[in-house]
C-alpha cells in the first residue's frame, strides 16, 4: 500500500512537472514570434553581460597574460586595499560625484521642461521640427564637441574671447582654470542630451487621457493648471524611475567627455574613477586594477538604486522593482 502510495505521488509529480513544461512549450509555440523577436536582445545580454562577469575575478588575481585566466595567482582583496589608500580615491571620489551631482541638479530637470514644452506646442510641423533640432546633438561624437568648446572658448583662437579682447579686457582661460571645469562638463551634456531625453517623457505625456484636460478646461483650468495638476502626475512615475536608475550611475562619469575635456592644469578637478581604470588598466598594463576600479563603481550604484528604490517605495511611489 506504501509503496503503491509512493509510485501514484511520483506519478502525480512527474505528470504535473510534465505538465509544467508541456505548458511552457505550448506558450512559446503560441508566442514563437514574440520570443524570435527578443531573442537578439537575449543574445546580447548573454553574450555582453553575463558571460563576462567571470572577468570579475580577475579583480582578485594578479593577472598574468602568460598564465591566462585560470592560471593567475589568486591574490584576495590587493587590488582594492590598493585603490582605497591611493591617495588620489578621495579627490577621484569626490570629482566623480561632484560632476554627477551638478547633472543631476541642472542636466535631468532639463528633458522634462522641454518635453514640457513641446507638448505645448499644437503645431504639430512646427513642433517636430523643434524636435528633431533639439535632438540633433546627441547624435554629434564627444571628438566634435570637445573640437566646437575649443572653437568657441580657447584662449587663443576662441571667439568668446576674441570678442572679450576686443573690448579691451583681458582674456579668460576657461579650458585650463579648475573653477569652470564641472560647470563646463554639465554645459555640454546638457546641450548633447537635453533633446534626447525628451523622447521618454514626450511618450510618456502621449499616454495621457485627453477628457481629462477637456474636464480641466470646461472647470476654468489655466494651461498651466493643467500642466501642474494633470501633465506632471501622469509622467511623476517615469519621472521617479529615471532618477532612480541615474542615481545607479552616480559613479559613472563621460568617460569620453573627460579624457578630451582635461589637460594637465585641470587634472585635480578632472581625474576620476574611469580615467584612473583607463590610466591603470590600459596604459600601465594593470587589468586587474582597472577591472577593481569598474567593480567598485558597479557596487556603489547597486547600493545606491536599492538605497534610492527603498526611500521611494516608503514614500508611497512605486519603484523599479
Amino acid at each position: 500500500m506504501q509503496q503503491s502510495t509512493v509510485v501514484s505521488n511520483k506519478t502525480i509529480n512527474g505528470t504535473k512537472a510534465g505538465s509544467g513544461s508541456s505548458s511552457l512549450l505550448k506558450r512559446m509555440a503560441m508566442y514563437k514570434y514574440m520570443y524570435l523577436l527578443a531573442l537578439p536582445g537575449i543574445l546580447y545580454f548573454i553574450i555582453f553581460k553575463f558571460i563576462p562577469l567571470w572577468g570579475l575575478l580577475l579583480a582578485f588575481k594578479e593577472y598574468n597574460p602568460y598564465s591566462g585566466f585560470s592560471g593567475s595567482e589568486w591574490v584576495g582583496f590587493k587590488y582594492f586595499t590598493e585603490l582605497f589608500a591611493d591617495a588620489n580615491f578621495y579627490m577621484m571620489m569626490r570629482n566623480t560625484f561632484a560632476i554627477n551631482i551638478f547633472g543631476l541638479i541642472f542636466l535631468f530637470p532639463i528633458p522634462i521642461l522641454l518635453a514640457l514644452m513641446l507638448n505645448e506646442v499644437r503645431h504639430e510641423a512646427f513642433k517636430r521640427f523643434n524636435q528633431s533640432i533639439v535632438y540633433m546633438p546627441h547624435f554629434l561624437s564627444w571628438v566634435v564637441v570637445a573640437s566646437m568648446t575649443f572653437f568657441i572658448l580657447s584662449a587663443d583662437v576662441g571667439i568668446v574671447n576674441k570678442v572679450i579682447s576686443g573690448m579691451g579686457h583681458e582674456t579668460i582661460s576657461f579650458l585650463s582654470n579648475p573653477n569652470y571645469f564641472w560647470g563646463l562638463l554639465t554645459a555640454q551634456s546638457m546641450w548633447k542630451e537635453a533633446g534626447w531625453g525628451t523622447i521618454i517623457f514626450l511618450a510618456a505625456m502621449a499616454g495621457v487621457d485627453p477628457q481629462r484636460y477637456e474636464a480641466a478646461v470646461v472647470d476654468g483650468a489655466s494651461r498651466w493648471r493643467q500642466i501642474w495638476h494633470i501633465t506632471l502626475p501622469a509622467i511623476r512615475p517615469t519621472i521617479i524611475i529615471l532618477l532612480i536608475l541615474r542615481l545607479g550611475h552616480m559613479a559613472d562619469v563621460g568617460f569620453e567627455q573627460i579624457l578630451l575635456m582635461m589637460n594637465p592644469l585641470v587634472l585635480s578637478v578632472a581625474e576620476v574613477f574611469d580615467t584612473y581604470a583607463y590610466t591603470h588598466g590600459i596604459l600601465k598594463g594593470q587589468i586587474s586594477m582597472g577591472i577593481t576600479v569598474g567593480m567598485f563603481k558597479g557596487v556603489v550604484g547597486l547600493v545606491l538604486v536599492l538605497a534610492s528604490n527603498y526611500i521611494v517605495k516608503k514614500l508611497g511611489h512605486e519603484g523599479i522593482y
